[in-house]
């Protein structure tokens, strides 16, 4: 592979269509000399939106993908009945080797189900994860599992900490992230069994470990890996776009109510226009599907060509810090 990152990009599966995925397309090859990217889907429509956003350019290549993956498509379906799928071919070119990783917009159920089934497991993983960058105080953090796995056993909770130590120190050039367990409260009485044998395995395990983190603590910058299982992370993630949602609601009633705040809006706007763009979820577009044996990012379905292009940018990353491989090293040295 050498310096190369070869990007397999699912076209067709996002809510606004293809045309998002070949404008970020567009600005991937403009931003990445190393790279090749495979727009997968149906040739006909991406040859007419590359060749009027594109031009030609020796980097790019479509490889033709008969079926779509829906949104509303059981995950079971789109593995067993649409097998030319823009969603399954992109895996399939990660397991073939023609591309290092994937990136899709799609179905999260489906893309999660015919990845597992396309790439399988990585030795010692039992359960693929969804881990995702939040913002935070000073920086960012990563949080696992986001919606993957409704119940999880201490052992696989053990299992995501050390993935997301991985993805974190790579992504935040850190070289020993801190890890936390998200728990209803700090003290080590709290918590069920499952959370307190999970403490006990990364309390003696060579990871950062820093103990328990509560909900109102995960944005303070005490952790940069929260792991959970997928009830609770999905659960928190949800309330924290809707919290955002609901301070950017108010800050517009109260800058409008009258002259005097439209007023005071206009002194500020230098100060809104830089929270909006630290608070802009396009800057944390492209959750990965960690646990497998290949790269497989996805992207938000309704993200816009900005937002995709940042998934690309996860994608470029993971492949030349050969995440995989990271992840099975980490592993097989802890359960040594």
């Amino acid at each position: 592979m050498g310096n190369l990152s070869r990007i397999a990009l699912d076209a067709m599966s996002g809510d606004l269509g293809a045309e998002v995925v070949v404008r970020a397309a567009f600005a991937s090859l403009q931003k990445y000399h190393h790279i090749e990217l495979l727009l997968v889907g149906d040739a006909g429509v991406l040859t007419d939106l590359v060749t009027r956003i594109i031009g030609d350019d020796p980097r790019l290549r479509i490889v033709h993908a008969s079926e779509v993956v829906e949104m509303t498509d059981p995950p079971a379906d789109a593995v067993r009945k649409k097998k030319d799928s823009s969603m399954r071919v992109a895996i399939d070119l990660v397991k073939s080797g023609e591309a290092d990783a994937c990136v899709s917009a799609g179905n999260t159920g489906a893309l999660m189900a015919t990845a597992k089934f396309v790439l399988k497991m990585l030795p010692g993983i039992d359960r693929p994860a969804i881990l995702a960058e939040l913002p935070a105080i000073d920086g960012s953090l990563h949080m696992l599992d986001l919606g993957a796995n409704t119940e999880c056993t201490a052992e696989q909770l053990f299992q995501f900490a050390v993935m997301g130590s991985i993805v974190a120190g790579d992504i935040a050039r850190l070289e020993k992230p801190r890890v936390a367990l998200l728990n209803i409260g700090a003290e080590d009485t709290k918590g069920n069994g499952t959370v307190k044998e999970a403490a006990r395995l990364l309390q003696a395990s060579s990871l950062n470990y820093v103990g328990y983190i509560e909900g109102n603590d995960l944005f303070n910058g005490k952790t940069d890996v929260v792991v959970t299982d997928g009830f609770s992370g999905n659960v928190a993630l949800k309330a924290m776009e809707g919290m955002v949602a609901l301070i950017k609601h108010r800050l517009r009633q109260a800058f409008t109510r009258d002259w005097r705040a439209k007023l005071q809006a206009f002194l500020a706007q230098w100060v809104l226009k830089r929270l909006a763009s630290e608070t802009d979820s396009r800057n944390y577009n492209g959750a990965t599907l960690v646990g497998l044996n290949g790269i497989v990012i996805k992207s938000h379905g309704s993200a816009d060509a900005y937002a995709f292009q940042h998934a690309i940018d996860t994608a470029v990353l993971e492949v030349r810090n050969q995440v995989p491989q990271q992840i099975g090293s980490l592993l097989r040295r802890e359960t040594a």
